[in-house]
């Protein structure tokens, strides 16, 4: 007849070998978790943009002047859009700055942008970052918010909308003003 200490050192080792076997498996699903939750973040940003892009129509609004059905050339020449979806065109197509050129030339979202900065440009307060946009807009300052303010700020910079005097810092560029006639 076993001893009562034997089959308590047995039951031990099996006890033992399920918490080893239970942790690698623990171990093994935390990695595949970390993994799951990286592609998540990822397509929720890239839903978020293709959001952005295919939004509708109301955003911009129906009614389109000149500006939003031409776009300027390397050149400086005007030359007619093409067919692609008004909601994706309005979005997508930031024109060059040039001395004149008004506010309402751009998307809502761009205008948006531009007007924060300009506000604090007038009261002497200084460039932004995408953060404190996404926060002075109301809203969540999460990663997917704050690069797609990111993109949009880069754009404008880009075409000579925005000056960017310190990395991530942004602020209208020279001769940019009010929303009213661009100069």
């Amino acid at each position: 007849m076993p001893s009562v200490v034997g089959l308590l050192e047995q039951r031990e080792v099996v006890a033992r070998r399920r918490v080893d076997e239970l942790r690698e498996e623990a171990d093994r699903i935390q990695a595949e978790l970390a993994v799951a939750e990286r592609d998540w973040k990822e397509w929720a940003i890239a839903r978020s943009r293709v959001g952005e892009v295919l939004a509708p129509a109301e955003e911009t609004g129906n009614g389109h002047d000149q500006a939003d059905r031409t776009a300027p050339t390397a050149d400086g020449q005007a030359e007619e859009a093409s067919s692609t979806p008004e909601a994706a065109r309005a979005k997508s197509q930031v024109p060059v700055w040039r001395e004149g050129l008004a506010w309402s030339a751009l998307s809502v979202d761009y205008q948006r942008i531009l007007t924060v900065l300009a506000d604090r440009a007038r009261l002497h307060q200084g460039p932004l970052t995408c953060q404190e946009m996404a926060a002075s807009f109301g809203m969540d300052v999460v990663s997917a918010r704050v690069e797609a303010l990111r993109s949009k700020a880069k754009r404008l910079v880009a075409r000579g909308w925005l000056a960017e005097p310190a990395p991530g810092r942004f602020t209208p560029a020279r001769g940019v003003s009010g929303p009213g006639g661009g100069s």
